[in-house]
């Protein structure tokens, strides 16, 4: 899907800005080390930029820091979600805090969601908003 040049300039900026959770998260996932997968980072879509980006799975995934708790950040979470839904793309929301401290799990979950298998049971309540790896 074709994105606004200002959107495509934007996510360039972005990608020499990571996130410390981003960076961890995106050495994992280069190189098709994710199973095989390809990945793309800050990869534009429509008027979004998602953090990362499987085109086989069509595939979002995005880091959530806390900024993602405020209830106005929550509401446009699940305005951008349901756009990307009704063009084909899932999404799979992370708690940066998971990045940090339980990486393999995180692995492990898009993983499974790349080829298609069922996420694993939650062993805690529910993210506030969106879908959950």
């Amino acid at each position: 899907m074709e994105a606004p040049p200002r959107t495509i300039a934007r996510a360039r900026q972005i990608r020499r800005r990571l996130t410390l959770p981003e960076v961890i998260l995106w050495s994992a996932l280069r190189g098709r080390r994710l199973g095989g997968a390809r990945f793309r980072r800050q990869h534009p879509v429509g008027p979004y930029i998602l953090d990362f980006y499987c085109v086989e799975a069509r595939l979002a995934v995005e880091i959530d820091g806390r900024v993602h708790e405020h209830p106005d950040q929550l509401a446009h979470d699940q305005r951008r979600t349901e756009w990307l839904r009704l063009r084909g793309i899932s999404v799979c929301r992370i708690a940066a805090r998971d990045v940090l401290g339980n990486l393999e799990g995180v692995l492990i979950s898009i993983r499974q969601r790349v080829c298609g298998e069922p996420p694993p049971p939650l062993r805690g309540p529910p993210p506030p908003a969106g879908e959950d790896c």
